[in-house]
């Protein structure tokens, strides 16, 4: 096991690129101004203070890349996770641009692997906060750049795509702040006891989850046992869910919420069709005055207890 101490004079991605797994470092208190990528697998990042130890970056979708391209969404991120069996614990990541209005998405962690996990977590920003693969298909053909006749020529690299099923994402005791869809992607993914704090950018509405998940996947968000709080949302403009593509999926269950969520509790996208085959569903959501729209589904008592039994199997694979 190599064992590290870094601190925020240290280059992480140095680190990180000359690490022999499995590995564990440690992060001391301070503020670490580095956009960094993990792509090697069974690391542990471990902060001494989970406010006081905190990794930035200010990287926006409008930004102009050195390859002449806008970054887009997805390599705004401040930290990127493309290898398996990652673990962050007990520090912050934050994207320090606030005003998506004007220069577009702002990632602050990206999962782009199978199996990942965060514990006692914050991640902050605004729109687009917490990515997590796999992609939608369509936008793999269009980042990827995949001709008619196979060639990749995107800008993009490849493990950045994750481009099929099968990933599991656990999150325990964390707290994940934004405004607009800032929990967004494909993958299986349980969030247990976490705070998830809904900002205000000057915007009418806000949403929690943009879920984007095909048919033939089974599960897709599930917020169990978790505190949705209101970080200066106005009241009744936060949705907790809509649809990024057709059969997205977000669950809610034994949730506590305030006035700031909005009595419709779910939205469709803009003004497509999506709600028609969006997998949005309630259980025991207390704190809120609600007037759910007709197409989600308040679960059963059986359906809660199949997420709880579902989220307790997430948190033994990954021994938490």
């Amino acid at each position: 096991m190599t064992v590290i101490n870094a601190t925020p004079n240290d280059d992480l991605q140095h680190i990180l690129d000359n690490l022999t797994p499995p590995a564990t470092i440690y992060l001391t208190e301070g503020v670490y101004r580095q956009k960094i990528k993990i792509s090697r697998s069974d690391v542990k990042i471990i902060g001494a203070d989970r406010e006081k130890t905190v990794i930035t970056f200010d990287d926006y979708a409008r930004k102009k890349h050195a390859d002449g391209m806008e970054y887009t969404t997805f390599r705004t991120y401040t930290v990127c996770v493309t290898g398996e069996n990652v673990r962050l614990e007990n520090f912050t990541i934050e994207n320090s641009n606030a005003d998506p209005v004007k220069v577009g998405q702002c990632v602050a962690l990206s999962v782009n692997a199978r199996a990942f996990s965060a514990v006692n977590m914050k991640l902050v920003s605004t729109q687009d906060t917490l990515f997590m693969a796999p992609f939608p298909d369509d936008l793999v053909v269009r980042y990827a750049g995949i001709t008619d006749e196979g060639y990749y020529d995107g800008f993009m690299p490849r493990d950045e795509l994750y481009m099929e099923g099968g990933a599991l994402h656990y999150f325990k005791d964390c707290e994940i702040c934004g405004t607009v869809d800032f929990i967004f992607g494909c993958a299986e993914a349980y969030f247990d006891r976490c705070r998830i704090v809904s900002l205000n950018d000057g915007r009418s509405a806000a949403y929690i989850a943009a879920p984007a998940h095909s048919l033939k996947q089974k599960r897709g968000f599930c917020f169990y046992d978790c505190d949705l709080k209101d970080g200066g949302a106005a009241e009744g403009s936060v949705y907790l869910a809509r649809p990024w593509r057709d059969f997205g999926k977000s669950v809610f269950v034994n949730c506590r919420a305030s006035g700031h969520i909005a009595p419709a509790l779910f939205d469709r996208w803009n003004d497509t069709y999506r709600y028609k085959t969006a997998r949005f569903g309630y259980f025991n959501l207390s704190g809120a005055q609600i007037s759910p729209v007709d197409w989600c589904r308040q679960l059963t008592e059986a359906e809660a207890a199949e997420y709880a039994a579902l989220c307790r199997r997430a948190a033994e694979k990954f021994g938490l």
